[in-house]
């Protein structure tokens, strides 16, 4: 990259955005001497409507279908799942987690929009050669918010790699690290902004910070406050690759934290016990708002 010029940032995402998401790329724009020329989809999920998500009132036989197909695999865990949805319906916005088209993001509209199909092995993805070396070409470093674990030439194409957030300490938490961070009872969780490598949670730090998670009632509540840090850890990372003395921190295999498979969740003490937690959680905010003329919000607002 010339030092003088811009640093050029690729978008990898699913057809959809999180508004955490969104928020995040907003401020990468707005920062002087970024740019954002390609975003690149993930062709292999179908197109819908996502902003419908966002605006659903009530439960429908889809629903019960859903329900049917997740429990096959996540089992014990659907039960959390299906919980958080009904406290949408009952007025938990969750604002953070509403979904957005990517066409509609104003902050990408742009950039270059390309499709490709990842190649599949398991959980992993590879990306096409020809959407290596377009990102290659026109992009310094990338972001990951789509097409799950990757791996690949992708990951050494551009000058600095591919950057993914996990919303944990990878020094302690790899793999699953919110649902295990509450059901642990943790008073405080960090993000981690990775450069990624062919490992799970084990790449090199960019950016990393943390939060009390004090007022936190339930799961939902932490991946909030957890997605609110992640909106400026990514202009930070960015800003340390622009820095030419800075240099990503490698983690020693043996310092990495304990990694935790989603299989966990998917048994019933796990399950059993987040969902305990997240229902008693609900109860005490709900009791103090009534207690209380003031409202007893435990979300921070997202900046």
């Amino acid at each position: 990259m010339d030092g003088d010029g811009p640093l050029t940032v690729g978008i990898l995402t699913e057809p959809f955005l999180y508004e955490w998401q969104v928020r995040a790329i907003e401020r990468v724009r707005a920062t002087p001497g970024v740019e954002i020329p390609l975003v690149v989809h993930n062709a292999s999920n179908g197109e819908y409507d996502a902003e419908s998500w966002n605006e659903k009132k009530r439960l429908g036989l889809e629903d019960l279908t859903q329900f049917l197909e997740v429990f096959r695999t996540e089992r014990a865990w659907t039960f959390v799942l299906a919980a958080r949805t009904i406290a949408r319906l009952l007025g938990d916005e969750q604002t953070l987690w509403h979904r957005h088209s990517v066409e509609n993001v104003d902050a990408l509209a742009d950039a270059e929009h390309v499709r490709c199909t990842p190649q599949t092995d398991g959980n992993w993805n590879e990306l096409p050669d020809d959407a290596v070396v377009t990102l290659a070409a026109r992009c310094d470093v990338v972001v990951r918010f789509g097409f799950g674990l990757v791996r690949g030439s992708v990951l050494t194409a551009p000058e600095h790699g591919v950057l993914s957030f996990h919303p944990a300490d990878i020094r302690e938490y790899r793999g699953m690290g919110p649902p295990v961070i509450f059901h642990d009872g943790r008073e405080r969780a960090g993000a981690t902004l990775q450069r990624l490598n062919e490992s799970i949670d084990g790449g090199e730090i960019v950016a990393y910070d943390e939060v009390s998670l004090e007022g936190c009632a339930t799961l939902w509540d932490v991946f909030d406050r957890l997605a609110t840090l992640q909106i400026r850890l990514l202009v930070e990372g960015l800003e340390n690759l622009r820095d030419p003395t800075f240099e990503p921190r490698t983690v020693p295999e043996n310092q990495l934290g304990e990694f935790y498979p989603r299989a966990r969740r998917r048994t019933l003490a796990f399950s059993g016990r987040v969902l305990a937690k997240n229902v008693s959680g609900r109860l005490r905010r709900r009791l103090r708002r009534i207690r209380s003329p003031v409202t007893h919000d435990s979300t921070p607002r997202p900046p």
